[in-house]
């Protein structure tokens, strides 16, 4: 009887599929392995940031867990964009601007009120100053101080 017509086309239809499975899987691999401190510090101009990061009390998240769009839609463009600016800060020498740029200093604004938002809500100054870091300078970029030596400017 000979075999199907359509025989060839269904393998190159599996064959897509599992080639999309791969490079899917080879995407995930490199976003999570670029959202890491490790990959960060690799840049002379984020040692200083990593260093402090990790001897934070943040040093279990990931770089991109605060300085990143959760939203993998909007992730994507602006990890590229911030990427290539740091590229072209380390290669030309230049360091990261300080402090950082509204763009990035909203994003992480958000992200901290995201994973915050429990305590948030006993917090009465909220609405006081527009950003967390107006009253909680450096918290993911100081070294682990004991809560009772902190206070809140320093915090």
């Amino acid at each position: 009887m000979g075999t199907p017509r359509n025989g060839p086309w269904l393998k190159v239809l599996l064959g897509g599929v599992a080639a999309g499975m791969v490079l899917l899987g080879v995407l995930a691999y490199a976003m999570t392995t670029t959202d890491q401190r490790p990959f960060c510090a690799s840049c002379h101009i984020m040692r200083e940031a990593a260093v402090t990061q990790k001897m934070g009390i943040h040093a279990k998240l990931s770089c991109n867990d605060c300085h990143a769009p959760h939203n993998l839609l909007v992730k994507l463009p602006f990890k590229a964009q911030e990427g290539l600016r740091d590229f072209i800060g380390n290669v030309s020498g230049h360091d990261i601007p300080r402090p950082l740029s509204m763009r990035t200093k909203d994003v992480v604004n958000e992200n901290c009120k995201a994973c915050h938002s429990q305590t948030n809500v006993n917090v009465a100054s909220m609405d006081a100053k527009p950003y967390c870091v107006d009253c909680h300078r450096g918290m993911a970029h100081m070294r682990m101080m004991p809560i009772s030596t902190r206070t809140v400017a320093n915090d």
